[in-house]
């Protein structure tokens, strides 16, 4: 045992053997078991807000919060580890305070720790924001759904910048304030080539401020139409009525002409339908009439619903139906659109109507 004990107590390249089995043992741990420890971290955190009322199931927290925890223990157990080691004096290395190797790791270690935390402190933001995201579900406005998604972005970037900051002025000791000043002199430049960026960006505090739609309602820019599901500093993304994903720059949802169907009350529906020419005025009219009267009787339409012979067609006598249906659900309205087309074509069976289609009649000289 006392030899044993004495092993431990030789010195090798400035460090004894003990100390280097005792960072070993450090940096092993970090590597083995930070997972584990991140692991019972995420539980003690979900248990802090287990009786909050819109808080995340177990696995949301791990899937945010488990790698970040993971990287900043890690870091921390390789600081221990290589802190018990000296750096050998046979190198005759410069001190810290002087620019060399020390110096260099120490700040390459340093760094690292700052992205850790700045990653982390991110991370808590997106925890949150989900939260809040759940609270925002349950209330009727759609403003706060809007609104959130924006916020945690806007906190995630002041984060990073803050963070940025913070760790130029105390790891790399540079003058934050000259730095400043110093882009200031680049400032016309980086605007020029940032001018779409901010534009994109005045745009969506626009969309913020002026209300032109919320999330969930449904839009048409230019000829894209869908349903507006997030609205970030950039781009509004948009679910067409395809189930494609598309972003858009707030920069044109603003410019170009945007039509808010949410708005309106009444989805418009308006097509022609022609009748053979031998149809005679008494059934024409029968049809007119009892096509008019269900539109107008129909509990899903107001009573504006306009049915009337418009003209003679080249093959057909032509019946304009518009109406409006009151209901901004695509599903519902092509349900409901279903429902009257059907009716119409009873209509026009049950008064020995007939459906014209193109024809052309041909007169041969001989």
């Amino acid at each position: 045992m006392t030899e044993f004990i004495n092993y431990l107590d030789i010195v090798y390249l400035g460090n004894s053997i003990q100390n280097y089995l005792t960072a070993i043992g450090f940096i092993l741990t970090g590597s083995l078991l930070h997972s584990l420890i991140s692991n019972i971290i995420v539980r003690i955190f979900a248990r802090l807000f287990r009786k909050w009322e819109f808080k995340l199931s177990f696995k949301e927290y791990y899937e945010h919060l488990k790698r970040p925890i993971g990287f900043l223990l890690f870091l921390i157990f390789l600081f221990l580890g290589a802190n018990i080691l000296n750096w050998p004096p046979e190198f005759n290395l410069a001190p810290v305070e002087e620019f060399g190797v020390k110096r260099i790791s120490l700040r390459i270690f340093q760094f690292l720790l700052a992205v850790a935390f700045i990653r982390l402190s991110v991370k808590l933001v997106v925890v949150f924001g989900e939260m809040l995201k759940k609270k925002a579900e349950k209330t009727v406005s759609k403003q706060d759904d809007q609104i959130i998604p924006f916020v945690i972005e806007l906190a995630k970037i002041l984060i990073i910048f803050i963070g940025s900051l913070i760790t130029i002025s105390s790891i790399f000791h540079l003058n934050v304030g000259s730095l400043v000043a110093g882009l200031g002199i680049g400032g016309l430049a980086v605007a020029l080539a940032a001018k779409e960026s901010l534009e994109n960006l005045f745009g969506s505090f626009t969309i913020f401020f002026d209300k032109p739609f919320v999330v969930g309602d449904l839009v048409k820019v230019g000829e894209i139409e869908g349903v507006v599901e997030r609205v970030g500093f950039r781009s509004t993304r948009i679910r067409t009525l395809e189930k494609s994903y598309l972003t858009i720059p707030n920069k044109k949802m603003i410019d170009a002409e945007l039509d808010n169907r949410s708005l309106r009350t009444f989805r418009r529906v308006k097509f022609n339908i022609g009748l053979t020419y031998g149809t005679t005025k008494n059934v024409l009219q029968k049809v007119v009439g009892d096509i008019k009267k269900y539109l107008d009787e129909h509990p899903h339409t107001n009573q504006d619903a306009q049915v009337r012979f418009l003209n003679f067609g080249h093959s057909s006598l032509d019946i304009m139906v518009l109406y409006y249906i009151d209901t901004m659900d695509y599903g519902i309205y092509l349900e409901f659109k279903e429902e009257i087309n059907y009716k119409v074509m009873e209509i026009v069976e049950y008064h020995k109507g007939n459906f014209a289609f193109p024809t052309q009649t041909l007169h041969i000289q001989k």
